[in-house]
């Protein structure tokens, strides 16, 4: 993504090659504190306990960086996915091809498409339709329990991402 270079942080001093031994230091690093890490105390023989007020703040802020950064992949691959909307690659192998490769990546960052007859998460499928001879491009998705098919499209698609719902417990009856 095109996100701004940060500069590296001169707060730290840089790590030591793996080569040197423990108890040797870079000349111009500063020896290491041996007490306990700020917001942290040492006690139960030597392990370092977290003050939880501490540990929530920083568990925060590393929620939101993942958050930041989820939203910036899933509008790139929107992005991209928008470029090829109203487009069809001419045969139903090309296209399923297509939308298989689309829904992995879409999997490896928690992604669905959003339908856009009901606005479900959906996976994009291409089926086959009579009169189509490359196929349909369908969203795939379950309302109400019930597997549901919208769209019917030989082009492809607009595509919205939304986030991938979570899986209902393996216990949990499906409705109907």
């Amino acid at each position: 993504m095109n996100a701004p270079q940060r500069r590296p942080s001169t707060d730290f001093p840089p790590t030591p090659p793996p080569d040197l031994q423990d108890g040797d230091r870079v000349a111009d690093e500063p020896p290491a504190k041996n007490g306990p890490a700020e917001g942290a105390s040492a006690d139960n023989k030597g392990a370092s306990v977290v003050d939880p007020e501490h540990a929530a703040a920083l568990l925060a802020d590393l929620k939101r960086e993942m958050n930041r950064l989820q939203r910036e992949i899933r509008l790139a691959i929107q992005a991209q996915l928008a470029r090829m909307a109203g487009q069809s690659l001419g045969s139903i192998e090309a296209n399923r091809e297509l939308a298989r490769s689309i829904q992995e990546m879409l999997d490896a960052h928690g992604l669905r498409v959003r339908c856009t007859h009901c606005g479900n998460p959906a996976i994009l499928r291409v089926s086959p339709r009579t009169g189509a001879a490359a196929g349909v491009f369908v969203f795939d998705h379950t309302i109400d329990g019930r597997r549901t098919f919208h769209g019917g499209r030989i082009q492809m698609p607009e595509i919205r991402l939304v986030a991938k719902p979570a899986r209902k417990p393996r216990g949990e009856k499906k409705a109907g």
